[in-house]
């Protein structure tokens, strides 16, 4: 593969997983993150200690304008988007929704829904051939949590994933004769620091023989999907949600 790979939130988790082996399958790749620098920085020096290409860029992907700038960074540093994978997404603290703090609520919205959106618009505005872009392919994060509905933990993020399901394929549809793919991975239990930032830090120890594969899912295992879907491998694919989740 070869091309300009766009991560968001790549600092940790799935997005870093995905950044890292974008690299090592010849994309130049563009780690956005929103606060931890250190995350990102370490992501950068990996991807070049292997001999790969990349940049750290911070924004926040909840603000439309710092999404704009974030790809005009993108194509100064590294040239066009080609590929794109919104990674970026927060859960808020665990709680049955009586309980939640409507504000933690509008967050996630803001962040998954309308962050991811708002990357939508502009991989579309820049990647279309119709507008003169490249083409390429998109594949957002979502999560089994939308068909699963996460009752007693993070109905709000349940939502939000379905928001994403809706939106990848409602666009997949708008950029197919634009030659832009558009795709989903939704993954199930993986053992990332998500799950402790949300306030259950024993989550995958209490939750993985939950699953019919007998353990939680790894961020590279994620990666490797994601990878696929970016690929000429998966060129008559688009519009669909790849579900990740060891059979739960």
């Amino acid at each position: 593969m070869s091309g300009v790979l766009l991560v968001t939130g790549a600092g940790r988790g799935i997005g870093a997983a995905v950044a890292r082996l974008g690299a090592a399958r010849g994309y130049a790749v563009a780690v956005n993150y929103a606060r931890d620098t250190a995350s990102a920085e370490a992501v950068v020096k990996e991807i070049e200690a292997a001999g790969g290409r990349a940049v750290r860029i911070q924004a926040d992907v909840s603000n439309a304008e710092a999404v704009a700038k974030l790809f005009d960074t993108v194509e100064a540093g590294l040239g066009p988007v080609t590929a794109l994978v919104n990674s970026a997404g927060i859960t808020g603290q665990i709680s049955k929704i009586v309980d939640v703090d409507p504000a933690a609520m509008a967050k996630v919205v803001d962040v998954n829904v309308n962050g991811v959106l708002y990357c939508l618009r502009e991989g579309a505005r820049r990647m279309s051939t119709a507008r003169g872009g490249p083409g390429g392919a998109i594949v957002n994060i979502s999560s089994s949590a939308a068909n699963i509905g996460s009752p007693g933990e993070w109905i709000w993020y349940a939502a939000s994933k379905a928001a994403v399901d809706t939106a990848t394929l409602g666009l997949a549809r708008e950029l197919a004769g634009e030659g832009v793919r558009v795709n989903a991975v939704a993954p199930g239990l993986v053992d990332t620091g998500i799950h402790a930032a949300g306030g259950a830090p024993d989550r995958i120890e209490r939750m993985g023989p939950l699953i019919p594969l007998g353990r939680a899912g790894t961020p590279e295992e994620i990666a490797e999907t994601v990878l696929f879907l970016l690929s000429d491998a998966a060129s008559y694919v688009t519009g669909e949600v790849l579900r990740v989740a060891g059979g739960r």
